[in-house]
């Protein structure tokens, strides 16, 4: 099964400037996606997710377009062939 993942540019130093990559999870959730982004790009996962294991704060994950938390967070499914965007996001005033 492979899952596209959206890369913001902020995270692209671990992706070697690729935008977007293609993972193929061993788990069909987003927790399992995450794992195969961390095995491609080695220390990714720890600007996605807090020492906790939960999403960062000001991290948006959309599985499908569908905003992951408001869904099952990191046991949201994921199809073969969905894609993953991991967007940061902008505060400011």
């Amino acid at each position: 099964m492979s899952v596209s993942v959206r890369i913001p540019t902020i995270l692209r130093t671990y992706t070697e400037g690729a935008a977007e990559v293609s993972v193929e999870p061993a788990d069909a959730t987003l927790s399992g996606v995450l794992d195969a982004l961390e095995a491609l790009a080695p220390g990714i996962r720890a600007r996605v997710l807090d020492d906790s294991g939960a999403l960062r704060r000001f991290v948006n994950v959309y599985v499908a377009d569908e905003d992951v938390r408001f869904t099952d967070g990191l046991a949201t499914p994921v199809a073969a062939g969905a894609q993953v965007s991991i967007i940061p996001a902008v505060a400011g005033g």
